[in-house]
């Protein structure tokens, strides 16, 4: 599959896109520059919002709002008239952790988790935010990040980038807990770190690899490699299907940690890139207020 620029954004660390059905448009943040940015793919028309503290991820409440996860709190924002309307607390207690990717589940549960700014230690957690109630849903955590759940809400997968894999747990859709059952792919270290994840129609996780200039399908039951879609630049952030059909794949990437050197040779990193599938995505859902 070839890829193409879809938006010339030059992220510091373009992150989290996810498709939003009733604007026909992916969101996806600039962690680091903390910018909240849209692209529509029926007009082509793009649009920035500055947020006021780095921003972890976005999902879609309805036309008119969306919930972002910026260091500190979930807040609400309106797309109407640009307002930021608090929502909950997020580990505001400390300066030193930020968001770091987030989705919402089928009963519109917003997990997210989060990560210390210099992704020193394990002290990262896992939340889910319910309604206006948050509760902590795994810790010892690095750098929190993609998340995916099965077609029939029975496994949750996730990772937690620097352990170069992805586990998989049993998920209890009712209560919303989950029980760590077994990792299902390992990533070799040349192949860079996993970052963000999206799964397909056919229960494959697509992951974005960091440093490894490529986005990934893996089978999560047998644990195969089955494609690979080259990237132009090294730091692969992460992946969501959208378009009418869902068969468009909208891929972030980044600019952290590349030198002037590695600039020039890689002149495309933090640019927003697009690329057809042959195999249909899932619909994101949309969080429940």
């Amino acid at each position: 599959m070839n890829v193409s620029v879809a938006v010339e954004c030059g992220n510091i660390l373009g992150e989290g896109p996810v498709w939003h059905k009733g604007r026909s448009s992916f969101f996806w943040v600039d962690i680091e520059g903390k910018l909240l940015q849209q692209y529509s793919l029926t007009t082509g028309q793009i649009c920035n919002w500055n947020m006021p503290a780095p921003v972890g991820m976005v999902a879609a409440i309805n036309n008119d709002e969306l919930i972002i996860a910026l260091q500190g709190a979930v807040v609400i924002f309106n797309l109407n008239d640009a307002s930021i309307k608090p929502h909950t607390p997020l580990e505001a207690e400390n300066s030193m952790m930020r968001p770091n990717d987030g989705k919402c589940d089928s009963r519109g549960r917003l997990w997210v988790g989060t990560t210390q700014l210099n992704h020193a230690e394990p002290v990262g957690n896992l939340y889910m935010l319910e309604g206006n109630t948050i509760g902590k849903k795994h810790s010892g955590l690095t750098i929190s990040n993609g998340m995916a759940w099965s077609a029939d809400n029975s496994r949750f997968y996730f990772i937690d980038t620097p352990l170069q894999r992805i586990d998989a747990f049993i998920f209890d859709e009712e209560k919303a807990d989950i029980r760590f059952e077994k990792t299902v792919i390992h990533v070799p270290a040349g192949d860079g770190q996993p970052d963000g994840m999206t799964i397909d129609a056919e229960g494959m996780l697509w992951v974005a690899l960091w440093g490894g200039f490529a986005v990934k399908r893996y089978n999560p039951f047998t644990g195969k490699l089955l494609e690979t879609i080259s990237m132009p630049v090294p730091n692969v952030t992460s992946c969501a299907f959208g378009g009418e059909n869902l068969d468009q794949l909208f891929i972030s990437t980044a600019r952290k940690q590349l030198n002037e050197e590695q600039l020039k040779q890689y002149p495309l990193s933090g640019h927003a890139f697009i690329c057809n599938t042959a195999i249909r995505g899932t619909q994101p859902f949309y969080f429940k207020k």
